[in-house]
């Protein structure tokens, strides 16, 4: 069950789950701490897991004022700081790994390993144009479960699609008590398309790994090898027959990678 933290001064929800090593997961555009379901069941006997809604998203409020990634890296860090976790394991999930790298820049001795999942350094043209579409399309298509059709063919692989889990992550998206507002979408993909770390990655001193889908259409693989190339010793993994989100789609697959990961990092701890 989660509940609402004053995490410096910021009202943030949040989920935690199990015992053990310290993990953080930070979700993307319009993900409530929800969309690591599988995670925070799959890992909770051996991890003590926290997601948490960034500002916007889910029960967490939309401050006034513009949302910058320093910002949102900052209520991270707050939030470690204010449940007294002096270091986490932490993955960031596309808008989250931009957030995730800001936070390992600025807050780096919070930062025991990073995972950065279907991430880049910096938007190219397509990502630009992809969000701009986004951006008029929320407002602008005929119901929000056309707006989700359209949406998540970025998002899941067609595998996804036809097997009937694009439908059902449609349904619980439109029964989910707590939905994002156009505004807060907005808001947010301005401030993820505003994100640029590309000339200050070599100062990421955290073990990282950076996995990438193979189909993902949105982050594709050549974002996801820059980012780890300007990453001192940085891992780079493509997931061979996956889209944007596999944590998701393969959440096994994903979980047993990123827990080897960990695992490699607290044995060299």
């Amino acid at each position: 069950m989660g509940q609402m933290i004053d995490a410096g001064g910021v009202e943030l929800w949040v989920e935690r789950r199990g015992q053990g090593p310290d993990v953080l997961l930070i979700s993307g555009l319009g993900d409530p701490a929800e969309a690591w379901q599988s995670q925070l069941d799959g890992l909770a006997d051996r991890y003590r897991l926290t997601a948490f809604d960034n500002r916007g998203a889910g029960r967490t409020p939309l401050p006034e004022g513009p949302l910058t990634m320093p910002r949102m890296a900052d209520d991270a860090a707050s939030l470690l700081r204010t449940l007294q976790i002096p270091a986490a394991h932490v993955t960031g999930f596309s808008g989250g790994s931009f957030i995730a790298q800001e936070l390992a820049l600025r807050h780096p001795g919070l930062v025991r390993s990073l995972v950065l999942m279907s991430t880049t350094a910096r938007p190219d043209s397509y990502f630009r144009a992809m969000t701009r579409f986004w951006e008029w399309m929320v407002e602008r298509a005929p119901t929000e479960r056309a707006m989700l059709e359209a949406f998540y063919l970025w998002i899941y692989t067609p595998r996804a699609h036809a097997d009937g889990l694009v439908d059902r992550l449609i349904d619980e998206t439109l029964a989910f008590e707590h939905p994002q507002s156009a505004e807060a979408f907005q808001r947010q993909l301005a401030a993820f398309s505003r994100h640029d770390t590309s000339d200050r990655l070599g100062g990421i001193t955290a073990p990282t790994l950076v996995l990438s889908g193979e189909l993902d259409l949105a982050t594709p693989p050549r974002l996801g090898r820059e980012v780890a190339e300007r990453i001192p010793d940085a891992e780079f993994e493509v997931m061979p027959g996956e889209a944007h989100q596999p944590f998701q789609e393969v959440p096994e697959v994903f979980n047993a990678r990123v827990e080897a990961f960990w695992r490699k990092v607290e044995a060299e701890d």
